[in-house]
C-alpha cells in the first residue's frame, strides 16, 4: 500500500505524528541528543577532558574580559567532533568486530578530525585569550 499524497488527512483511527515544528517533537529529539552526550561524557575520557577544558576556556574568557564567540566556537566544534568520532567508533565496532584495516582507517580519520579540531581550538583560544591575560598579569 502506498502512503497518502501529503496534504491529504489522515484515515479515521490513525496514528498521527507530531509536526516536525511541534515543541514536543523537538524536545523528545532534544532528549535523545541529551543522552548522546550523556553517554558519551561518562564512557569516554578524552570528552570529560574536553568538556572541562571548555568550561575553563570560557571561564578565563569571562574574567578576562575576551571576546567569548570564537571561543565558544572553537569549544563546540572540539566537542562535536568527538561526539561524532564516538558515534563513528560505536558503528565501526558494530559492523566489524573484528579487527579490519578499513575499520581502523574509519577510526583514525575521525580521531585525527578531533586532533585538527582541538589543534585549531587551542590556536583560537591563545590568540583570544593570551593578549587579555597578559594585560591583566601587568606584562603588557
Amino acid at each position: 500500500m502506498s502512503p497518502p499524497a501529503p496534504g491529504t488527512p489522515p484515515e479515521p483511527g490513525a496514528a498521527r505524528r507530531p509536526s516536525a515544528r511541534s515543541p514536543r517533537r523537538w524536545w523528545r529529539s532534544a532528549r535523545f541528543a541529551w543522552a548522546g552526550a550523556a553517554h558519551t561524557y561518562h564512557t569516554q575520557a578524552n570528552f570529560r577532558v574536553e568538556c572541562w577544558a571548555a568550561l575553563v576556556a570560557l571561564g578565563l574568557c569571562v574574567w578576562l574580559r575576551a571576546p567569548l564567540a570564537p571561543v565558544a566556537l572553537a569549544c563546540a566544534l572540539v566537542l562535536s567532533l568527538e561526539l561524532v568520532n564516538t558515534a563513528l567508533e560505536a558503528v565501526v565496532d558494530l559492523v566489524s568486530p573484528e579487527w579490519h584495516p578499513l575499520a581502523k582507517v574509519a577510526k583514525d580519520a575521525a580521531a585525527g578530525a578531533v586532533l585538527l579540531g582541538s589543534a585549531g581550538a587551542v590556536v583560537v583560544g591563545v590568540g583570544t585569550l593570551l593578549p587579555p591575560l597578559l594585560a591583566h598579569l601587568g606584562t603588557r
